[in-house]
């Protein structure tokens, strides 16, 4: 039978984008006697191929994830963490915050935290690797990869989606997951609020003549922030790091237009010779810098997770893990409601869901924002309040562990999931309508 004639596949909870923040909520749910589908535009064969191990830049992702500890246990209680393998992530036990036009320093030490570190650096393709084989282990998981959604038709519950390859998928929910540029979030006519900052990214992974010495780097300037983020091996060689280098748009191409020599030599001044020269330089990606917060996360039967409902400069690392967060208080939120005897899809569950990472994530939004308006003024007044500031902040030990506290995500808790419980059972809202 050719798939367009075949009858819709069936679902509890639909997930558009089978990347991080997707594959993450699939098996956040899987411990619920729910049938789940995700829906992955890439092939299974691509994310699951193995990876070399890295001698060189090449041989790195460009784009990675800084991961709090709340990401960290969350990723750890669904099974994936040890998917990861020993190598690949790198923990990194110190961070270096300086104003570029001053002295003001601060230096956060996961010691003073009586922690191991304070964070983790993980490649994406890494990370989506290993959720991706933990996914399949799942039995009430239906992953269909290399499609692609088409429309997305509203009617009874979550309404019908349309494939490419000429299937449809029905569910009670709709998760959309599927990035900044959200199909799922257009086509529910959720509207945004957003603007261009007119800046780009430039993203690459640099070889160091100095060790990275399990530290985050980052220099603030006018145009933006540039982050050296330490990245491990599976010689253990702490020479490489990944790199953020936010620039006016016109700088930026320029930057990205120089040769290899060129580019290491800006760059190893823009990071003040901190970590040595740059001995070598990987291919330079650009990303366009926007803000963008959808008004409302969730319609009846839909809700938006990740960069699909907000995403921010990359100035402090926290909009995946923003994104984890979500993923969290959504999965509890539906556990929550099952036991109330609610669908994935309930109105009251989605408006809690909502309730609940708004107000938090439009906080955080505003706080990067706040520093991106104060690291971008060059008057002297601000030059010396900034600076000011960073060194009295360095010198108040309790008040900084507590902001590294929280943005570690050791203030906010999140929810806690535990073994999967297998196969679907009759309690299963789609077994419930099979039966009805």
């Amino acid at each position: 039978m050719p798939l367009r004639d075949q009858p819709p596949v069936q679902a509890d909870v639909v997930i558009v984008g089978g990347g991080m923040v997707g594959a993450t909520l699939a098996l956040a749910l899987s411990e619920l006697p729910l049938q789940i589908v995700v829906l992955e535009g890439q092939s299974l064969k691509d994310i699951c191929a193995p990876i070399p191990a890295a001698t060189t830049v090449a041989d790195f992702e460009p784009r990675v994830s800084a991961l709090t500890e709340a990401t960290r246990t969350l990723l750890d209680d669904l099974g994936v963490w040890d998917h990861l393998g020993q190598v690949r992530f790198c923990p990194y036990q110190h961070m270096r915050v300086w104003d570029a036009e001053g002295t003001g320093e601060v230096h956060f030490d996961a010691a003073d935290l009586q922690l191991t570190r304070l964070g983790q650096i993980v490649e994406n393709r890494v990370l989506n690797k290993a959720l991706t084989e933990t996914l399949l282990t799942r039995d009430n998981i239906q992953l269909l990869d290399a499609v692609h959604v088409k429309r997305w038709l509203p009617g009874p519950r979550g309404g019908v989606l349309s494939l490419d390859d000429g299937r449809s998928v029905c569910g009670d929910l709709v998760v959309g997951a599927d990035g900044a540029r959200s199909r799922v979030r257009q086509w529910a006519g959720l509207a945004t609020r957003e603007w261009d900052y007119d800046q780009q990214a430039i993203v690459c992974t640099v070889r160091c003549s100095e060790s990275h010495q399990y530290t985050a780097w980052q220099r603030f300037m006018a145009t933006g922030p540039l982050a050296f983020l330490p990245l491990a091996t599976e010689s253990g060689d702490n020479h490489f790091v990944s790199v953020v280098w936010s620039q006016d748009t016109d700088q930026a191409l320029a930057l990205a237009a120089l040769d290899d020599t060129a580019f290491m030599a800006s760059l190893g001044q823009a990071l003040e010779w901190r970590l040595g020269a740059i001995t070598e330089v990987s291919r330079r990606f650009l990303v366009p810098l926007r803000q963008r917060h959808a008004k409302d996360y969730v319609r009846e039967h839909l809700a938006l997770v990740g960069d699909a409902a907000h995403s921010i400069h990359p100035l402090a690392g926290q909009g995946v893990n923003l994104g984890f967060a979500d993923v969290a208080v959504l999965a509890d939120e539906i556990r929550r409601g099952h036991k109330r005897g609610l669908s994935p899809g309930d109105a009251t569950v989605l408006g809690r869901y909502q309730r609940r990472r708004k107000g938090e994530n439009l906080a955080m939004m505003a706080a990067m924002e706040g520093f991106k308006q104060l690291f971008g003024r060059d008057e002297l007044p601000l030059r010396w309040l900034r600076n000011t500031g960073m060194r009295w902040l360095d010198r108040q030990g309790q008040l900084k562990n507590r902001i590294a506290s929280e943005a570690m995500g050791l203030q906010r808790e999140l929810p806690r999931f535990g073994a999967p419980r297998g196969p679907l059972d009759a309690g299963s809202n789609l077994a419930r309508q099979s039966h009805s």
